[in-house]
C-alpha cells in the first residue's frame, strides 16, 4: 500500500498533486511600537523574527566492527527511575499479578495474526513486516535488517508465545544486519541469533558487545547513545530509552539500553523504539530527527502500573511518545506475542486505537498491524 498521508499537526495541512504542505506560520508577536514622537500615522508594527533553533550536529560516525573494552562497569547512572527494590518485589509476590486471569487469556483466538508475503523492495522503499513482539523486518535503503529477532517459541521465564511467528525463518531474505535494543530475554535470543550466517553486521549497545563476539561474531558495532554507524548508504543511530539491562543475577545494568533510527540515502527514517517507558527522551529524538516517517512503538506488558511504568508504555503513553516525536505513522508492537503481564491481551489493541481516536489523529497513520502483515511506504 502506498502511504501518502501528512504529518499529524495541530493545524490542517493542504494537499497537492499528492504532497503534504505545511500551512503558513502564525505571526509573532509584533514589535514594540516606537515613541509616538517618531510614529507615523500610517506605520504598522513590524512583526519580530522567531530566533532560529539551534541545529543539532549529526553524530560522528562510528566505524563498523567497533568493539570497545573501555566501557565503564555499569550503566545505572543511565537509568531514569530506580529500579524495584525487595518491598516492591514482596508486593508482587504478595499480590500474584503478573499474568492475565482466564477472562483476559479468552481473547487469544482474536488475536491478529495475518501472515503473508514480504513485499519487493527495492532501494527507494521502505517496507515493514511484523514478525511479533518487537521483531520486525526491515526493507531500507535496499537492505533487510531485523530488529531484536525473536524467533522461538519459548523464552525464559515466560509461557510459549500466544501467536505464531509471522515470517517462517526459511521465508526470510538474506539478513544484511540486525540491531539490538537491549539484552533481555525477549529481545536478544540467543537461538535466533544463532542461526545467522556469524559474518552478519551486528549492532548492538555499548557493553554487549562481548556477548556477540564470544557467540563467533565477527561484524559486531558497539555503539553509546547519540553514536551512528554507516552500512551502505543506510545510517543506524543508537538512541535513548527509559528501560534498562538485565540477564543474569550478576550484570544489572552493565550494557546499555536503547532505540535506533534508521536513515536512507534520500533521508526517510524508521524509529524503532525498542523496550521502553515514557518520558523525555522522545521530544530529544524528535528534535533530533524532525519528521520521522514511521514510529515502531511498544504498546504492550504494562499492567499492573505501579510495577512496570517506568520501564513499558502503555497505549495512551504510547500514543503521547508519537507526538511527542513528531513522527508521521506509528506501527504498534511488544503485544499479542508473549504474555509478560496482566493486561488482557486483546487491550493494548484496543486502548491504542481509542487513544488515536481520542487525539484526532489521522486513522490511516495508524499502521495496526497483525502479527505477519507488512506495509510499504513509497517515495
Amino acid at each position: 500500500m502506498t502511504e501518502r498521508t501528512a504529518r499529524p499537526t495541530q493545524a490542517p495541512h493542504s494537499v497537492r498533486d499528492g504532497r503534504t504542505t505545511a500551512p503558513a506560520a502564525a505571526p509573532t508577536a509584533a514589535s514594540a511600537p516606537a515613541p509616538a514622537s517618531t510614529r507615523t500615522p500610517a506605520s504598522t508594527p513590524t512583526p519580530a523574527p522567531a530566533p532560529a533553533p539551534a541545529p543539532v550536529p549529526s553524530p560522528v560516525l562510528q566505524p563498523l566492527g567497533r568493539v570497545r573494552t573501555d566501557w565503564p562497569r555499569s550503566f545505572a547512572e543511565r537509568l531514569t527511575a530506580p529500579l524495584p527494590g525487595v518491598r516492591a518485589m514482596a508486593r508482587l509476590a504478595r499480590e500474584g499479578a503478573v499474568r492475565p486471569d482466564a477472562e483476559g487469556l479468552r481473547d487469544i483466538p482474536l488475536l491478529p495474526f495475518a501472515p503473508g508475503p514480504l513485499p519487493d523492495a527495492g532501494p527507494d522503499t521502505l517496507a515493514v513486516t511484523w514478525a511479533g513482539h518487537a521483531s520486525w523486518i526491515l526493507r531500507v535503503g535496499g537492505l533487510t535488517v531485523l530488529t531484536d529477532p525473536v524467533w522461538s517459541r519459548r523464552i525464559l521465564g515466560t509461557p510459549a508465545r500466544i501467536t505464531p511467528v509471522g515470517v517462517r525463518w526459511e521465508d526470510l531474505p538474506p539478513v544484511d544486519a540486525v540491531v539490538i535494543s537491549h539484552n533481555h530475554f525477549d529481545h536478544l535470543d540467543a537461538p535466533t541469533l544463532q542461526r545467522l550466517p556469524k559474518d552478519t553486521p551486528v549492532f548492538v549497545p555499548a557493553g554487549l558487545g562481548r556477548w556477540f563476539v564470544r557467540r563467533r561474531f565477527s561484524r559486531v558495532t558497539e555503539l553509546d547513545w547519540w553514536e551512528a554507524a554507516e552500512l551502505d548508504g543506510v545510517r543506524l543511530e543508537f538512541v535513548p530509552a527509559h528501560h534498562w539491562s538485565k540477564r543474569t543475577l550478576l550484570d544489572t545494568c552493565r550494557s546499555l539500553w536503547g532505540g535506533w533510527v534508521l536513515t536512507d540515502r534520500s533521508g526517510r527514517t524508521v524509529y524503532f523504539a525498542g523496550d521502553t517507558g515514557y518520558g523525555h527522551w522522545f521530544a530529544e529524538i524528535g528534535s533530533r530527527h524532525p519528521g520521522i516517517d514511521l514510529a515502531l512503538l511498544p504498546i504492550g506488558a504494562y499492567d499492573p502500573r505501579w510495577w512496570l511504568s517506568d520501564v513499558h508504555t502503555d497505549p495512551e503513553e504510547a500514543v503521547r511518545a508519537f507526538q511527542d516525536l513528531g513522527a508521521r505513522r506509528m506501527a504498534p508492537m511488544h503485544w499479542a506475542t508473549f504474555v509478560l503481564s496482566s493486561e488482557p491481551v486483546l487491550e493494548p489493541l484496543t486502548r491504542v486505537r481509542s487513544a488515536w481516536e481520542r487525539a484526532g489523529l489521522p486513522r490511516e497513520d495508524l499502521w495496526d498491524l497483525p502479527v505477519g502483515a507488512s506495509r510499504v511506504l513509497v517515495p
